[in-house]
């Protein structure tokens, strides 16, 4: 199983969960909270969480392509949602 993860700093953490999996459901099946969202993308799920500063999204898969495609996915979105903060996504290796 391949697991990549993004933190991100941000005091509106909670606020990008729900943007993200709002408009996400659009398309695809998703469910969240204030501090929990998971969106079950075609190729896998990626689940995001959120506290008072950080926001953290896992996605994973079985095959690598898959994650990387989610990963594209992710910060094509979240870069146009966060113009005015303009932090970018560093993904790394998860812990399983």
């Amino acid at each position: 199983m391949t697991r990549i993860e993004t933190r991100i700093q941000t005091p509106l953490a909670s606020r990008y969960l729900e943007m993200l999996c709002r408009h996400f459901s659009r398309k695809v099946p998703s469910e969240w909270t204030a501090t929990r969202g998971v969106v079950d993308f075609k190729p896998g799920a990626c689940e995001m969480h959120a506290d008072e500063t950080t926001l953290r999204i896992t996605c994973a898969h079985e095959e690598p392509q898959a994650v990387e495609r989610m990963r594209h996915i992710v910060d094509d979105h979240l870069v146009r949602f966060s113009k005015k903060e303009g932090f970018s996504m560093v993904w790394q290796p998860a812990a399983a």
